[in-house]
């Protein structure tokens, strides 16, 4: 077999794909590649916590610490390594672990379009699933992200960002969801690994030196996480919660989450499972956080009761091109360590209270490019945008530029729509050209080809937020 390399985008996954006979992953992931970190049970907090997360019976996690990463990269495999196999899954180097671009059941097209008009279960237990809990922990959180931590209310979810200090570039993008006063789930992305464990290490150390309360931060190392995403995504959930179900979902909203138990096919029933709703799709969907050893059952138990008819494994290919359909970020191409929230299209994610008390890293920075440079404010250079291409699909790295043919700006996604039957892209454009409707072109391969500014998401996203008024 050939030696695996790892891969830095999802296309470049699907070539490695296509080309390899037989090779053994999206809020949110960084594609760099990574070496896991030697774990150890020494927690970061100088008191431990208790275990308010889940029961303490069902907790089996792996403290994190501050180990050096060996030069040598080892790939992982998810608990469903094995189901992906035996679904005919074309298995690839995806931040850090072997994930499957697609199965044998649809081509990444099909499974795109089934996604859309049914539903489909997607593996993201590459993520890196964390717990920070303890006193200080919502103060810490508000130093290290601009979120709006005091208003988040238990069992809320929201998108964030992790902070450089000083500059304020995006560390990573993250879900922060209260699970309680002082206790906090959090995910972030598989390939930012490396960066995102030393990262919150120093920050805890220089939260707790500068006088912070104690924060206690554990990573469910091993854990599942899955996403179940589409129309018919309520109705499958529903049909094995061993609770009621047709209420409880209904009044689930977007952002929302809540522990369920699982009717298992054996008869048996799951541990209580966080199920938060929402997804990198766009569609309406739950992602499932799940202990290693039910992992796989869970997951049989929904793709068996629902059945292929309703129900399909996805991989890379087709969540890569929802989530730019969506208009979601993939950190590493869309987002680093060099861009704003601002910047980025992302100001949303700064909590109204942030923007008149500030207190996070790089706050000085970011408040000021809120304020336009026309309005006397810092501003900013670039912003993030979408685009729709004629010809031919726009991959990262194209330029785009004017009518000059000065360059403005870069495309850092791109691939065709299946939904529209277009080719769409992100990318960074220079300010003042950032509004939609502004005619551009975008060089690819050589050759000039026409783009149209576009609002995004480029399909019309469809969380549930409780029934439309008759």
């Amino acid at each position: 077999m050939k030696r695996l390399r790892a891969v830095s985008s999802v296309a470049d996954a699907i070539l490695l794909q296509r080309t390899a006979s037989r090779s053994s992953r999206t809020l949110s992931t960084a594609l760099h590649p990574r070496t896991p970190p030697t774990t150890t049970s020494k927690p970061h907090s100088l008191t431990p916590n208790p275990r308010a997360f889940a029961p303490s019976s069902l907790i089996q996690t792996t403290r994190h610490s501050s180990s050096t990463p060996s030069s040598n990269e080892v790939l992982q495999k998810t608990p469903l390594y094995d189901l992906h196999l035996a679904h005919g899954g074309k298995m690839v180097p995806f931040g850090g672990f072997h994930m499957p671009v697609q199965h044998t059941s649809l081509s990444v097209s099909a499974s795109h379009h089934f996604t859309r008009s049914h539903a489909s279960l997607f593996d993201v237990s590459h993520m890196v699933q964390h717990r920070f809990s303890g006193p200080g922990v919502n103060a810490f959180l508000e130093r290290i992200t601009p979120a709006g931590i005091a208003g988040l209310e238990a069992h809320k979810s929201t998108l964030s960002t992790l902070l450089w200090p000083v500059t304020g570039g995006i560390v990573d993008d993250t879900i922060l969801t209260r699970l309680g006063p002082e206790l906090f789930y959090v995910v972030t992305n598989a390939g930012c690994r490396e960066k995102d464990l030393p990262y919150f290490k120093e920050q805890l150390e220089a939260f707790q030196k500068e006088g912070g309360a104690k924060v206690e931060w554990e990573v469910l190392e091993g854990w599942g996480l899955v996403a179940l995403q589409g129309p018919l995504s309520a109705e499958i959930l529903g049909r094995v919660m061993v609770e009621p179900a047709e209420s409880e979902l209904k009044e689930m909203y977007f952002g929302s989450s809540k522990y369920i138990k699982i009717k298992l096919l054996s008869g048996e029933v799951s541990s209580p499972l966080l199920v938060s709703r929402g997804g990198y799709t766009g569609e309406d969907g739950f992602e499932i956080s799940i202990p290693e050893s039910e992992t796989v059952a869970v997951t049989e138990t929904l793709l068996q009761s629902a059945g292929p008819e309703q129900l399909q494994l996805a991989g890379l290919g087709a969540r890569d091109s929802l989530r730019l359909e969506a208009g979601m970020c993939l950190y590493g191409h869309d987002l680093d360590d060099s861009t704003t929230p601002v910047e980025a299209a992302l100001s949303w994610v700064i909590g109204k209270d942030r923007r008149v008390g500030g207190g996070f890293h790089g706050a000085d920075v970011i408040l000021a490019q809120l304020k336009p440079k026309s309005k006397g404010g810092a501003g900013i250079d670039r912003r993030r945008i979408g685009l729709i291409v004629e010809g031919a699909p726009a991959r990262e790295g194209a330029e785009i530029v004017n009518d000059k043919g000065e360059k403005i700006g870069n495309i850092t996604s791109g691939c065709p729509s299946p939904t529209l039957g277009k080719h769409i892209a992100m990318g960074y454009i220079k300010d003042g050209f950032h509004k939609s409707g502004t005619d551009v072109e975008v060089v690819v391969r050589g050759k000039k080809r026409k783009a149209k500014v576009t609002k995004m998401p480029f399909v019309p996203s469809k969380y549930w937020k409780g029934a439309a008024p008759s």
